[in-house]
């Protein structure tokens, strides 16, 4: 390994340019490298890269740039999108990678991660391949910025997360939602007088959704439904206030854009999975926390289970109620305020956002779940799936499989199957 140490200027005075050997990728999709046993976190790197990186040392780790590739891994690939090297784009992680790759990655930072946080030796899971590594995304969510008197929208650099660049392409996004943004944009007259909106397409069947977030005052609002073709539903959330859907045309849609499928065709496979594995424990009665729309409800009162769905969102959670017969019902709640009263149930499905679960859910799973014979974990995130595993020493893992619902980004999709110890 080779050390150079740079002139000492105002700006780089600890700065350390080094050549390493990246050996991993670490949650969130940086290459993982150590110099003099400090471990550096540099992005866009890849494993088997040998790599000259520059950082400035820090107490416990550092952050890398990278300047140069001695050696290339070779699992490297030229990324297709131009935004990812001319702009740094955020929003994909690993599009360096082979596809193959980016799988084996995510088994990796999985094990690492439950083993780390969770103290919970496991091996790689097995990482299900989405049937589209492209064109994939079925909802896009853009920052929304104006140049003179036009808006424009577009996402983050990674080493820049103030600043948003316009968006021409995104090749993990299908082109019938980039459609709907250009649209949304060449009526941009029409949106509130605001300095930065965020905006959110979802293709709803063969029509799509808009959600906008921002401004205090939306006096086009009906024009601006109006000119956009494109769009059968129209959601607002002004700033300070709450979302409300104020344009609606066609068949009647699921509430919200927060409860799309961005990988429609994955998904699927996941629901069945999840709901295979809750199935496997002949339960007569499921709650099924976090509902969302009640897919994984919805299935097992179909199967002849007593269901009680939690979600928070009231819209969802109606929508929910007309999914399951009388004897099932569904809750509006917080699931950490509603878990208790819906216990005793002989299979617990939580489907949380990325944040993991309420200390108080584990806390009750450890002390007042006795009957309950399995807890069904989907998690969007390995980091708080471990956190909430530490929580939980009384229940071990039975099963554990990834979705790659997120090709080219570092997120992947975890269910979780847990059982007694004692089992």
């Amino acid at each position: 390994m080779r050390t150079r140490r740079r002139q000492p200027t105002a700006d780089t005075r600890r700065s350390v340019s080094a050549v390493m050997d990246v050996t991993a990728i670490a949650a969130g999709g940086d290459g993982v490298s150590r110099h003099e046993g400090l471990v550096v976190f540099t992005p866009r790197t890849a494993p088997g890269d040998r790599a000259a990186i520059d950082f400035a040392p820090g107490p416990r780790f550092a952050r890398g740039t990278l300047r140069s590739l001695e050696t290339r891994s070779p699992d490297r690939v030229e990324p297709p999108c131009v935004h990812y090297t001319r702009e740094k784009c955020g929003g994909c992680q690993l599009q360096h990678l082979s596809y193959e790759a980016q799988r084996t990655v995510k088994g990796r930072i999985v094990s690492d991660v439950l083993k780390r946080i969770g103290k919970r030796d496991v091996p790689p899971p097995e990482v299900h391949a989405s049937p589209a590594a492209w064109r994939y995304r079925s909802k896009l969510t853009l920052a929304m910025r104006r140049r003179g008197a036009q808006w424009y929208a577009g996402l983050h650099p990674y080493d820049a997360p103030g600043r948003v660049f316009a968006l021409d392409d995104c090749p993990i996004t299908d082109e019938r939602v980039l459609a709907v943004w250009r649209e949304v944009l060449a009526h941009g007259a029409d949106l509130p007088d605001a300095v930065e909106l965020r905006g959110a397409v979802r293709l709803e069947g063969d029509a799509a959704s808009f959600a906008l977030e921002g401004g205090v005052s939306w006096p086009a609002s009906e024009k601006f439904f109006a000119r956009v073709s494109s769009i059968a539903s129209l959601w607002w959330t002004p700033e300070g206030g709450v979302r409300r859907r104020i344009g609606h045309r066609g068949a009647a849609a699921a509430p919200g854009p927060s409860f799309a499928q961005v990988n429609a065709a994955l998904a699927p496979a996941l629901q069945r999975h999840a709901l295979a594995r809750a199935m496997a424990h002949r339960p007569g009665t499921l709650v099924d926390a976090y509902a969302g729309l009640g897919d994984t409800a919805a299935g097992a009162a179909e199967a002849g289970v007593r269901v009680t769905a939690i979600e928070l969102d009231e819209d969802a959670a109606a929508w929910c109620a007309t999914r399951l017969p009388p004897g099932s019902r569904v809750v509006a709640a917080r699931v950490e305020d509603m878990l208790e009263g819906a216990l005793p149930a002989d299979v617990i499905v939580l489907n949380p956002p990325r944040a993991g679960v309420d200390a108080a859910v584990t806390a009750l799973l450890e002390t007042g779940a006795a009957a309950t014979r399995a807890v069904i974990y989907v998690s969007c995130d390995p980091a708080t799936l471990a956190r909430d595993l530490a929580r939980l020493p009384r229940w071990r893992i039975a099963s554990l499989v990834c979705f790659d619902m997120f090709p080219q980004t570092a997120h992947v999709e975890t269910v979780c199957e847990l059982v007694p110890e004692a089992a």
